[in-house]
């Protein structure tokens, strides 16, 4: 399959989705076992985990860190109000907020808020200092609101795959 119609490709059959559910529990796990899992051969497992990598379907393969082993112990779910709606404005935005590392998840939003943003950090010190930086200091902003977590309660969760 070439790249230019694995890209196309957005049909998944029984087999693509049972590896999914595989992979999103252990990306590391043997192709091997994942084929005997599956009832496919390693190399078919290997075809379908590229043709599905190239088409979009897996995006990235990454480690989740226990953030508390890094001592980041602040879990804050920020709420952000833009001054306008504007395509430049919401772009701008989006930009600085993909660029802000602190930033793990950011979600462009209805409802009357323009952006909701998971920022983990060490302490309140840091935190502010990226309150500062991203919202207080940016005049594109016209408020916000944090919500500190108090427990992480599930995080990373996969997909449910039909």
């Amino acid at each position: 399959m070439t790249r230019a119609t694995s890209s196309r490709r957005t049909t998944l059959d029984p087999f693509d989705r049972a590896i999914l559910r595989i992979i999103q529990r252990d990306n590391k796990m043997p192709q091997r076992a994942i084929a005997e899992a599956v009832n496919l051969s390693a190399a078919a497992v290997q075809r379908r985990i590229a043709a599905m990598e190239d088409a979009g379907v897996i995006r990235r393969n990454v480690a989740i860190v226990d953030t508390r082993a890094l001592g980041m112990t602040i879990t804050s779910i920020v709420e952000v109000h833009l001054v306008d709606e504007r395509p430049a404005t919401v772009d701008a935005a989006k930009a600085l907020f993909v660029a802000a590392p602190e930033v793990q998840q950011c979600y462009y939003v209805t409802g009357g808020i323009s952006f909701v943003l998971v920022i983990v950090t060490i302490d309140m010190i840091e935190y502010e200092a990226i309150t500062r930086r991203l919202f207080t200091s940016n005049e594109a902003v016209s408020s916000f609101r944090s919500l500190i977590a108090l427990d992480r309660v599930k995080a990373g969760a996969e997909i449910v795959i039909p």
